[in-house]
């Protein structure tokens, strides 16, 4: 490989403090996150102790509020941090993003009893967290979620499986949509489940093409007694709280994808600047020289969808349209991105002894996770054209 570094990535960053934010960022993606990303996403090997780090150093809880140990940051600067954790390992990236996901029902529903006792250890006290919602028999068609929970007094009794969690098995916390009324949207209520609640378990994590060090698995809720006080909040409004994390949650899939395409991007120049063919670098051809600019524009074009997404939700203004625009052509472009990654380095990129045939592999889940892309473009339609069936 070629000993040319990187072009470092030109931010729009609104403060200095985001700028030194982002600068520790870095640092700890360079020395504690990408030397071993490789060899531990292929051992699945899931890095606790980085999160813990991450915790540690204030990173776990970046766009809350620092009254409960957040870190009072705007979502375009969070998900700039995103994007260069998931440069350096997607397991990472897209682990916080989770985290925060899982930590939106209680930050924006949850009373202020419950926010005092809970957030500041979920935010920077060593937790990591999960987000369940989709099950085996329902994952685009959420609503029709099956896990019940029943009022026994003043706690409520939980059964079902939830599936395709993230951090399933190995959570502190769990932020679970249950049945507990009618059937559909109507009927269903968020509650915070502690990791270590006596009848919930971990299934063996799936066998997956990509991510392999970021457990995903079904968690099976076996009679699961948590107390009212735990439930977000009010009975019946859990979809709502579904949708509206999600809409975030989008976001930071977006600013991860962007990650991956663009240290996707860097191996690629860096190789083709450093391969020789034809006396010449292979990057001096114009059909590569083309495909290098493409793949650059979609990652420019990218970054500044999910950061006016992003710049949308921190002014308090409506910001579904643009997350689920900016998921869906930032995960294709990622997938794009990635695949012409492999194209440049020919035969030595479908090896695992260079880094993009990770990259692809790991590009494919995020057109997936969080709304297929398929979803994205029901949901953007229905903002543009209106609901089907008027």
């Amino acid at each position: 490989m070629s000993d040319r570094d990187p072009q470092p990535v030109e931010r729009q960053l609104p403060t200095e403090e985001a700028r030194d934010l982002l600068a520790l960022v870095r640092e700890i993606a360079q020395r504690e996150i990408a030397p071993n990303a490789a060899e531990e996403e292929d051992a699945g090997r899931f890095p606790r102790e980085v999160f813990t780090l991450l915790s540690e150093s204030g990173l776990l809880g970046l766009p809350y509020g620092s009254e409960y140990g957040g870190g009072d940051q705007p979502y375009e600067v969070y998900l700039q941090v995103l994007e260069e954790l998931a440069a350096a390992r997607l397991t990472v990236g897209l682990g916080v993003s989770v985290h925060t996901l899982a930590s939106y029902g209680l930050a924006a529903y949850g009373t202020k009893q419950q926010q005092v006792e809970h957030l500041p250890a979920m935010l920077g006290g060593g937790l990591l967290g999960a987000y369940c919602l989709s099950e085996p028999a329902s994952g685009s068609d959420a609503a029709s979620l099956r896990t019940k929970a029943v009022r026994e007094g003043d706690h409520w009794v939980l059964d079902g499986t939830k599936a395709w969690i993230t951090h399933g098995g190995i959570a502190d916390f769990y932020t679970v949509m249950a049945r507990t009324g009618e059937d559909g949207s109507r009927g269903i209520t968020a509650f915070l489940v502690p990791g270590d609640a006596e009848g919930l378990s971990g299934a063996a994590p799936e066998k997956k093409m990509g991510m392999k060090g970021s457990p995903t698995a079904q968690v099976h809720f076996d009679g699961v007694r948590v107390s009212d006080d735990r439930r977000l909040g009010e009975e019946g409004q859990g979809f709502a709280i579904a949708l509206s994390a999600l809409d975030s949650g989008r976001l930071g899939i977006a600013a991860c994808a962007i990650g991956v395409a663009q240290a996707a991007l860097d191996a690629a120049v860096a190789y083709a600047t450093d391969r020789r063919q034809f006396g010449r670098p292979i990057a001096d051809f114009q059909g590569l020289r083309f495909m290098i600019a493409d793949m650059a524009t979609q990652i420019e074009a990218g970054r500044a969808l999910y950061l006016a997404a992003a710049r949308l939700r921190d002014a308090g203004r409506p910001f579904a349209k643009q997350a689920a625009m900016a998921k869906l052509l930032c995960t294709d472009a990622a997938m794009k991105v990635t695949t012409d990654a492999v194209q440049i380095l020919g035969g030595y990129g479908y090896t695992a002894d260079f880094p993009v045939e990770r990259f692809m592999r790991e590009a494919k889940v995020l057109q997936i996770v969080e709304g297929t892309n398929q979803i994205q473009r029901m949901v953007i339609a229905r903002h543009v054209a209106g609901p089907e069936g008027r």
